[in-house]
């Protein structure tokens, strides 16, 4: 091949630019290189530059895990495979000029771009959660958490884990709840002490997917079993130092809370015109092509997805983990087949993809699965045993150890 044509050939490969380098910002990377065999030029843009596995971050202010254990550095992965690699936050898009800018100024330009920035918690939705308790939906807050829950052990009292009005992430909620009771167990203070749970749900065992078979009496079981006492379809007015005081008036003391909240998307996304709603989340077509530009494309929690039910609280719809990956392989394909001259034809709605968690809880737990993620559905079940907290620790080990590789191709 001539100089010349190695030039043309370099000029006209197509630039994929993602943002974000987690669950669906990797997976989006990995899996569009390695649909067109690397002819493709990816670059992703990520304020960490490191790889969270945030389903264990439930056992980490308990000791069992630290940073390092489901942590990893992104930029050799992406290396491997030919990925450019720039450690940066994102603070602007261009769908115009198809740009976009990130702190120190540079500009980076794409044919095609997936936005999978994650989340940040919505801080203000309770007046003085900040302030008077922890949460674990962030590795640093997941760190504050254990500072405050070793503070805890010395001096012992009530418990109170909480997910607000408009959450989504009850999962999380549930497992630090039930590790919290075991821990408590362990530790002999669950005869001396009172541990509530207090959810905007409405009923137990919604999980923010409307619920599967016999899931409120099992997780009624398990409340009943620990000596769990429970506030439902509630929400929180304020938290207090040391209390917090529910929507009705009801004050719950505690001497450790933790509390889960809303979840929002990042604000420079709604700086683009009719990029992102009014949380900043990029309203999708079932493609994952955003609804205003054919060659944008959201994943994860950046991805807007509409609560197909109205509760006496609000609450919100989780799309962390397999969502996301699901997701962020279907924008891969629909990349791939638009770099070969294709339309994108690859859909997967939201509602579509199915429910697949396992709930931890301590020594114990339940597999979650359902042919879909929202209703109507035609299966779905809930099975419950120590097996739940073995297939956890196993797939923690597996899934960091598939990303660490880049093999995105595994399931």
């Amino acid at each position: 091949m001539e100089e010349r044509d190695r030039i043309q050939e370099v000029v006209m490969r197509k630039k994929v630019l993602v943002l974000g380098a987690n669950f669906g910002g990797m997976t989006a990377a990995l899996a569009v290189k390695h649909e067109l065999a690397g002819d493709v030029d990816v670059t992703v843009v990520s304020a960490s530059d490191r790889f969270l596995f945030n389903p264990s971050l439930i056992w980490l202010p308990f000791g069992k895990r630290d940073a390092g254990d489901i942590t990893f550095r992104v930029e050799p992965t992406f290396e491997a495979h030919d990925i450019e690699f720039v450690h940066a936050a994102a603070t602007g898009v261009d769908p115009v000029a198809k740009q976009v800018t990130v702190a120190d100024g540079r500009r980076f330009g794409y044919d095609y771009l997936v936005i999978a920035t994650g989340y940040r918690n919505n801080d203000d939705v309770v007046p003085g959660f900040r302030e008077n308790a922890t949460t674990i939906t962030t590795l640093a807050e997941a760190e504050r958490a254990g500072e405050a829950w070793r503070r805890y052990l010395q001096d012992p009292g009530d418990v109170v884990v909480a997910a607000t009005q408009g959450a989504g992430c009850f999962g999380a909620a549930y497992e630090f709840l039930f590790n919290t009771a075991y821990q408590l167990k362990k530790a002999g203070l669950d005869k001396q002490v009172k541990l509530t749970y207090v959810t905007a749900e409405p009923f137990l065992g919604h999980f923010g997917i409307g619920g599967l078979p016999h899931g409120e009496q099992l997780l009624g079981m398990f409340l009943k079993k620990e000596g769990i006492d429970a506030r439902i379809s509630v929400g929180i007015d304020h938290v207090d130092d040391g209390a917090l005081v529910l929507a009705g008036g009801e004050t719950l003391p505690f001497s450790f809370g933790m509390v889960v909240p809303p979840f929002l998307g990042q604000d420079f996304l709604k700086a683009a015109d009719g990029l992102a709603d009014e949380k900043g989340y990029v309203r999708v077509r079932d493609t994952y092509q955003s609804e205003k530009h054919d060659d944008v494309y959201a994943v994860g929690v950046a991805a807007a997805v509409d609560v197909p039910w109205q509760t006496p609280t609000p609450v919100g719809i989780p799309k962390t983990g397999f969502p996301t990956e699901q997701m962020a392989h279907t924008a891969a394909s629909n990349i791939a087949a638009q770099v070969r001259g294709e339309p994108a034809t690859h859909t997967k709605a939201f509602g579509d993809i199915k429910a697949v968690c396992v709930m931890d809880a301590g020594n114990n737990g339940v597999i979650i699965l359902a042919d879909k993620m929202l209703p109507p559905r035609k299966h779905g079940v809930l099975i419950p045993g120590p097996q739940a907290h073995l297939m956890k620790l196993g797939f923690e080990k597996y899934f960091l150890w598939k990303m660490r590789h880049g093999y995105v191709q595994l399931p």
